[in-house]
Order: structure tokens, then C-alpha cells, then sequence
């Protein structure tokens, strides 16, 4: 079992910055094995569904990012497996960013895809004001 816990959220102006994190703790998992889980931020705005955000692939293989395209270049996702934590940096902040945001473990495969993942945080909201 995998607990997420994310933190960071907050309420920021348009065009601002913020950094939120997922710190992962459970009590079979350890430095190795975080890195081995491919990890993935989504978020969801009030009355609309969840939608992917970025991942980051398992590091051994490269440690891949992907991106969805209305965050491409504003957000850059990125771990530190020996801290067990995600992070998403976002940048250049748009009201439409408002939401609550997710972060996920252990994709199999499919990582833009939420069913493909077994471990879900609470979530932090992210706030953006125009």
C-alpha cells in the first residue's frame, strides 16, 4: 500500500508561479522502489472531469515526461526518488489552471490515462486569479 499526500497548493495571480509537491510513504516502499512507479499529475476543475496533466516515467527507463498540450512549456514534472516526492513546477499561471490537483503512482502503462494508475493522493487546489 502507497499513501500520496500532496502539498503546495495555494492561490497565485495570473502569470505567477507555484510548485506542488506529492510526497509518497508506505510501508513496503522504499527509495527503489518509488523510482520503478511511473508517477502523474491530473487535476480537475469545479463541474468538468479529471484530465491529465503531466507524468514522469519510471527512471531506470529514462524517466520520460509527457505532458498534456495546455501545460506544455508553462509546467515541468520531476522527482526526487530519494526524497520519494513529485513535483510539478508550474509556471506563467492561467485562470483556467484553477483546479484541484492529483498526483498518481504506478502506471503500468498508459500514463495520460487515470485508470492506469493504483495510488491516488487527496489532492491541493490550486487557486489562479485573473
Amino acid at each position: 500500500q502507497v499513501q500520496l499526500v500532496e502539498s503546495g497548493g495555494g492561490l497565485v495571480q495570473a502569470g505567477g508561479s507555484l510548485r506542488i509537491s506529492c510526497a509518497a510513504s508506505g510501508r513496503t516502499l522504499s527509495g527503489r522502489t518509488f523510482s520503478n512507479y511511473a508517477m502523474g499529475w491530473f487535476r480537475q476543475a469545479p463541474g468538468k472531469e479529471r484530465e491529465f496533466v503531466a507524468a514522469i516515467g519510471i527512471t531506470w527507463s529514462g524517466g520520460n515526461t509527457y505532458y498534456a498540450d495546455s501545460v506544455k512549456g508553462r509546467f515541468t514534472v520531476s522527482r526526487d526518488n530519494a526524497k520519494n516526492t513529485l513535483y510539478l513546477q508550474m509556471n506563467s499561471l492561467k485562470p483556467e489552471d484553477t483546479a484541484v490537483y492529483y498526483c498518481a503512482a504506478h502506471a503500468t502503462s498508459r500514463v495520460r490515462i487515470a485508470d492506469s494508475y493504483d495510488y491516488w493522493g487527496q489532492g491541493t487546489r490550486v487557486t489562479v486569479s485573473s
